[in-house]
């Protein structure tokens, strides 16, 4: 990824500030996508929902990535980066303070419509704040750097589930879960949560952060020309199916946990006592990350990417074929496996994207309906087959991040070669017109 960097009024120290800012955002998007593993059981007893219908909120929540990423790429090049953050900070405060009025009205439907609302508004920091921090610094660190300020993001999905049970699932387990009781319970936190990101829409707005030209407007201006887009780069276009494929996983194994947990040839937990599990299942991730972080620095992405994807493939087999404690901790322990995956893949695929890389970015935001699709079909598997069957499809999954990590990411630059020799052709020419 080639970027101009304006570093003659930015120290490196500052772009040290600015990512710990930014890391902020990545801990709320993670809080906030965790969150819904409570929600889906909690919202599944409250309204008797079967597993496919309890899907529902992972469709709405992930589909708003399918629908916004690309208008969001448009609107960031409207307003900039900065703005961009501010502007989804605010649309999922509003998010939050709709399950006020939806837990009033007692509708599901209204449920489902808030988590898209806010989904929407993390879409938005998602393309403004990855390709922003891949950009804060050199291309070599650049999955070293996503990693670490995915951690966390990891950080933030293990949180969430302990704060979850606790102030969400814990109607259930006091025998009041009819569905005026359960929707009364997520006011109060969402109303909370609405206003944090109000707070942090207003601290984005003030602070100053490095003005980073991620793309260049000549180059931009030479790729189009030539009708090159970010989807002629195969380590984007496959890198897409990455992103997809390991969301969905990831998220299906997350939403059926509790339930999965709660299976009594499994672990037989009740909810409550399933919920700080899932925040094992999250937190893997996090120390995963700091590890990779470190990692990634000796060893190449892919390989770290693909080694991590196949230890993945295993654990989930494991655990749809055994039972008990077996079944329960390695299905937990793929946690760790997911750690470095979506940052490691993300910089993989952008690399080399040159003027694209905005729009590769959309398109890999994109690509997160992964987490809508995929553990929809899940749910269809567990209604008709069973839950433990329903694994079938992250084994799947991860298997062709195995392909990806060693093949399918290996970086082509000829579009951005053909853009430049474009862009060369036109100078000359214009040089050319002009001597004349």
């Amino acid at each position: 990824m080639n970027t101009n960097h304006n570093t003659s009024s930015k120290r490196p120290e500052t772009y040290s500030l600015s990512l710990a800012t930014l890391t902020t955002l990545f801990f709320m998007w993670g809080f906030m996508t965790s969150l819904n593993d409570i929600l889906i059981p909690h919202l599944r007893a409250a309204f008797a929902l079967s597993y496919t219908q309890a899907m529902l909120i992972q469709f709405c929540f992930f589909g708003a990535y399918a629908l916004v990423s690309v208008p969001a790429g448009w609107l960031l090049e409207k307003i900039g980066y900065q703005k961009g953050l501010v502007a989804g900070l605010m649309l999922a405060g509003v998010g939050c303070w709709i399950f006020y009025p939806a837990a009033a009205l007692v509708s599901y439907p209204v449920f489902l419509g808030a988590l898209f609302v806010l989904a929407a508004g993390i879409t938005i920091l998602q393309v403004s704040a990855n390709p922003y921090v891949a950009a804060l610094g050199s291309d070599a660190t650049a999955s070293s750097r996503l990693t670490m300020t995915q951690a966390f993001n990891s950080l933030g999905t293990t949180v969430a589930p302990l704060l979850g049970g606790l102030l969400i699932l814990s109607v259930v387990a006091q025998g009041s879960d009819t569905p005026a009781a359960a929707a009364s319970t997520v006011q109060m936190p969402y109303l909370c949560l609405g206003a944090l990101f109000f707070i942090l829409a207003v601290v984005f707005a003030k602070i100053s952060l490095p003005k980073l030209k991620i793309e260049s407007a000549e180059n931009a201006i030479a790729t189009r020309a030539v009708g090159i887009s970010a989807w002629s780069f195969g380590q984007l276009r496959l890198g897409v199916v990455a992103i997809f494929v390991y969301v969905g996983a990831e998220v299906a194994i997350g939403s059926f946990l509790i339930n999965y947990l709660g299976e009594s040839t499994i672990g037989g937990l009740s909810e409550v006592e399933a919920a700080p599990y899932v925040g094992y299942y999250w937190g893997g991730a996090m120390v995963g990350r700091f590890i990779g972080a470190l990692v990634m620095r000796k060893i190449n992405a892919g390989r770290v990417l693909a080694f991590n994807a196949m230890l993945a493939v295993v654990l989930v087999t494991i655990s749809l074929c055994s039972s008990g404690a077996l079944a329960m901790w390695s299905i937990l322990a793929v946690g760790l496996c997911n750690s470095i995956m979506f940052p490691t893949i993300f910089s993989l695929a952008v690399t080399g994207l040159g003027p694209s890389t905005s729009q590769g970015s959309g398109l890999l935001c994109m690509a997160i309906v992964g987490g809508a699709l995929l553990p929809l079909l899940q749910g269809v598997i567990a209604d008709t087959s069973g839950i433990q069957w329903g694994f079938v499809v992250p084994v799947l999954c991860y298997l062709y991040i195995v392909y990806y990590g060693l093949t399918g990411s290996k970086p082509n630059t000829a579009p951005h070669q053909q853009a430049s020799a474009a862009t060369s052709a036109a100078t000359s020419a214009t040089t050319s017109f002009t001597s004349k």
